[in-house]
């Protein structure tokens, strides 16, 4: 057999090796040319892990800059499935110390997320117990948990989160985009045999801070009054609105039922419900003021025009309306005083439906007030063309009409500065962080619109001084400020019957302070007291105790006469009216020069006692002087006691001292601000420590 030469065999070796080349380079151009996404996305897969890091929340201030909500790092456990091999055994080892069954914790390492979370807000020993255990795949890391510090305070225009730091209602909710900020993340990458190798960070930006218009020392006076007034009344719900009725910055808004935002789960969803803004209710005689408005500017009545009120009735397109009190003739200003039913009714109908509608329309009835709060309720105001024939008597009287009570604070603003609704707001500024700047404008443009002439807001301020001085609003008074409002009762409407309920009212009372110099306007309103239930009566003494200690507080100077000691024994007395025209004896005269008797002060409420998590003030001051102990001293020996060291003290509510801040013994500068909460002890369980299963 002939062999073959050297030369063949190396050619023939050398030409499978070419095509064996050949073929691996095709391959390889394959792979790489039309395969290669393919085959990264795999490999990405295979070696790399992302796992996203949540951002801090920006946090939320007063205006004084004290914080109402923060985000703190807290522990919290969570698991890399790649490298959990025996999660039964995993899952039965940490039971143990987690509190949670091992059949919860394994459905949890099952979860198809790379990195599901195990446990959250881990105390400082539990996470150590955990990370002790050394088990494979189960870490320990530090992330931002939304905190309270103030529980209850201002809680539904604050709002909540939800475990994820969603925002779920309030501020946290409509400026979620801007306080949450932007996700950082953590990119992972490992070997075959799940080693790591590598560790990119991406850090996360933090969200904007924002700062309220409320002031957390008046938030604080509104909701203990208000907790008070529910109690005393046994009403189901109220509201406080503190206003600056001269820019529509919103000072407090105080609401009852509340809830902690810390556990919000715990508690039921009306309990979260802003009521200033989402809750509608027939005005009653608050309206009135409105109707008077617009008689005054179509130049159909003068305060000083007499009207004949029939005697307590009058008939309207086949409806007969009764008065609460059969009154005779009175002139314009004394209808508002004694809120005749009857006299508003015949000045409506000078003015004329559509008139009616024009001047309402201007005040922003049926209209949003554009607060930057979610939720808002426009309330009810048909059409003129929808009113039937006498509507015009019973939307002069607060009837077939509804609102809100920043509706309310927002239109009586306008007659206390002048004539301009302000847009009402709760943002002051939007600050530093990942996402500042993006409502600065809108923040900025709070321009006003004109409601009404200038002079017409100056006599109705007047009108409605004279209810506080003469009329059904007597307890509503203030010691030491002139002050002007209007008081209202509506019956509620009974769902089973569609009618008016015999026994169910909404009762509030409107007004502001000081007269000639409003430096705030406040709401209050009550639904369904037991027992007395007219509005002067049951709501004015609410707003007399906010606005006291508000004003007093924002150092507002007095304009008016201190109460009297038998005028303060008459409202810390017994005496209840029955109806709003009991009499009283030796009352001041009316300044419209009208000789009707007065309507007597009602027996007024103690402030309750301060709530344990009454909010803290800071001072300034040079170190230099010890602060007494307070505790139990009555407002004058507090006085006395402070102005011998040198300190200035904040005196919010009136009984004896339950509480302080700086604390006794603290060191200060002469100088420094001391504030002293006062109350009865044992009046009504403080709004912190409700239960859900009242």
């Amino acid at each position: 057999m002939e062999q073959r030469s050297p030369r063949v065999r190396w050619f023939v070796v050398f030409l499978l090796a070419v095509l064996w080349m050949g073929a691996i380079f095709a391959r390889v151009t394959y792979l790489q040319l039309f395969r290669y996404s393919e085959y990264l996305s795999k490999a990405q897969r295979q070696q790399q892990r992302i796992r996203e890091t949540r951002p801090k929340r920006g946090s939320i201030y007063d205006r004084n800059g004290h914080e109402l909500a923060v985000s703190l790092p807290v522990d919290y456990c969570f698991a890399d499935r790649s490298e959990v091999s025996d999660a039964p055994m995993v899952a039965q080892l940490l039971s143990r110390i987690l509190n949670d069954s091992s059949e919860d914790i394994e459905a949890k390492l099952a979860d198809p997320h790379p990195f599901p979370v195990i446990a959250r807000k881990l105390t400082p020993e539990i996470a150590n117990r955990v990370e002790a255990l050394n088990l494979r795949g189960i870490y320990i890391q530090k992330e931002p948990v939304r905190v309270y510090p103030q529980r209850f305070l201002a809680s539904q225009v604050i709002g909540y989160v939800d475990v994820d730091e969603n925002g779920l209602g309030g501020i946290e909710y409509s400026l979620d985009k801007q306080i949450r900020g932007k996700p950082g993340s953590v990119l992972m990458t490992k070997d075959a045999k799940r080693h790591r190798i590598d560790r990119v960070e991406a850090a996360a930006l933090p969200g904007a801070g924002v700062t309220l218009t409320l002031d957390e020392n008046i938030q604080y006076i509104a909701e203990k009054e208000l907790a008070a007034a529910i109690a005393d009344t046994h009403s189901i719900a109220g509201t406080v609105v503190v206003e600056d009725p001269n820019s529509g910055e919103i000072l407090a808004i105080a609401n009852w039922p509340t809830f902690d935002a810390n556990e919000p789960s715990r508690y039921p969803d009306e309990d979260r419900m802003d009521r200033a803004v989402a809750s509608a209710y027939e005005p009653g005689s608050t309206f009135k003021v409105i109707t008077l408005s617009s008689a005054f500017e179509n130049g159909v009545a003068t305060p000083n025009d007499v009207v004949d009120c029939q005697m307590g009735s009058i008939q309207l397109a086949g409806r007969l309306i009764h008065d609460w009190h059969p009154f005779g003739f009175l002139t314009v200003a004394r209808i508002l005083e004694m809120s005749s039913d009857v006299g508003s009714i015949k000045i409506a109908l000078r003015v004329g439906a559509q008139n009616l509608y024009q001047t309402a329309h201007r005040f922003g009835i049926g209209q949003l007030t554009g607060i930057d709060l979610p939720g808002e309720n426009h309330g009810l105001f048909r059409r003129v063309e929808d009113w039937s024939a006498n509507s015009i008597g019973s939307i002069a009287i607060g009837q077939e009409v509804s609102v809100t009570p920043m509706q309310v604070a927002t239109f009586v603003s306008a007659i206390a500065n002048g004539g301009l609704i302000y847009r009402p707001h709760v943002i002051k500024e939007i600050g530093a962080g990942s996402t500042a700047g993006l409502e600065q404008a809108a923040i900025r443009d709070m321009g006003a619109h004109r409601a009404i002439d200038a002079n017409v807001a100056a006599t109705l301020r007047q009108l409605m001084e004279g209810v506080v001085i003469e009329g059904t609003g007597k307890p509503a008074q203030l010691d030491g400020y002139t002050d002007a409002g209007k008081s209202g009762t509506a019956q509620k409407i009974d769902p089973a019957t569609g009618r008016y309920s015999p026994d169910k009212y909404v009762t509030s009372f409107v007004g502001f302070a000081p007269v000639n110099a409003p430096a705030l306007t406040v709401v209050v309103v009550l639904d369904s007291p037991v027992g007395a239930h007219h509005g002067g009566d049951v709501a004015g003494p609410v707003f007399r105790r906010v606005a006291e200690q508000v004003l007093n507080y924002m150092n507002v100077p007095h304009d008016g006469p201190e109460v009297t000691s038998t005028q303060m024994a008459a409202r810390r007395g017994d005496l209840q009216s029955s109806e709003p025209d009991a009499r009283s004896k030796g009352g001041k005269k009316s300044h419209t020069g009208t000789s009707e008797p007065e309507v007597a002060d009602v027996a007024g409420h103690d402030p309750a006692p301060s709530s344990p998590d009454a909010p803290t003030v800071q001072f300034g001051g040079e170190a230099g002087v010890t602060v007494p102990s307070l505790s139990g001293q009555s407002v004058r020996d507090v006085t006395e006691a402070c102005s011998k060291l040198g300190l200035a003290p904040v005196l919010v509510g009136d009984g004896i001292a339950l509480e302080q801040t700086p604390e006794a013994g603290a060191r200060v500068g002469r100088g420094s601000r001391i504030v002293v909460r006062f109350g009865r002890p044992g009046r009504f369980v403080p709004a912190a420590s409700r239960g859900t299963d009242e």
